[in-house]
């Protein structure tokens, strides 16, 4: 059974992508199939970091029929698991297109599609304030909210009350940036030069990702020691 989980920042710029692509690949370590599904159409962050062409991109795929495989770009790493992403790279004229509600719809669809094909759905998505973020959010079955300290106090209860609007009444909350947080059920540290990233130090790095995931899915994942860093992510 999959595991589908929409990731969504509750202000922008918050390391929600960072976050969302550290955790697919320490599922894809651990030897889980994981795929991410990009709903953050505006930022488009997940296409910056990602190697390869990408063609058809996720708005695409809400706009016309092709099977949810054409648009995956399969990142190589170390481990047992596929780890795949489709990221959004538009024009404005496709970005305002696939907004629409007959669009949200299709990435609904998408998402099932997902869920048929990998163990584990994670859903990069903006602040609810557009229809495909709020599909993203209400066909997932866990929702974790992402914030980073400094705004966390306001913009956390101000994006959990957006939820509730659209019938989510309960979520995980992901603060970045700090070590602890009284708003935060879980926190990732700074690490590394942009944050929230594993950086050098592969245990900590490790431990922290392994942290959110356990807290928001209750995934158990193996803590071990290893000469590589998880760092070394094949995102940009």
């Amino acid at each position: 059974m999959s595991e589908t989980v929409a990731f969504v920042g509750a202000a922008g710029g918050a390391g929600t992508s960072r976050l969302t692509l550290a955790c697919a690949e320490l599922l894809a370590r651990d030897g889980r199939d994981t795929v991410v599904l990009d709903a953050a159409y505006g930022t488009q962050g997940l296409a910056d970091r990602i190697e390869g062409e990408i063609t058809p991109d996720m708005t695409e795929l809400c706009l016309k029929d092709a099977p949810l495989e054409s648009g995956l770009i399969d990142q190589q790493i170390d481990g047992g698991g596929r780890l795949s992403v489709c990221p959004a790279r538009a024009p404005f004229s496709r970005l305002a297109e696939a907004k629409t509600p007959e669009a949200a719809e299709r990435f609904e669809t998408r998402i099932g599609e997902a869920t048929r094909r990998f163990e584990h759905v994670l859903i990069d998505t903006p602040p609810i304030a557009a229809n495909q973020a709020t599909a993203a959010a209400t066909s997932a079955e866990t929702v974790a909210l992402v914030c980073d300290g400094i705004r966390a106090e306001t913009a956390v209860p101000r994006m959990a009350d957006r939820l509730h609007d659209i019938g989510i009444e309960s979520s995980t909350t992901v603060v970045t940036r700090m070590s602890e947080h009284l708003e935060a059920d879980v926190c990732v540290p700074t690490l590394g030069t942009e944050p929230p990233v594993i950086g050098d130090d592969w245990t900590t790095g490790h431990d922290a990702i392994a942290n959110v995931l356990e807290t928001v899915t209750g995934t158990s994942i193996e803590r071990e020691q290893s000469d590589g860093v998880l760092g070394s992510l094949p995102f940009r």
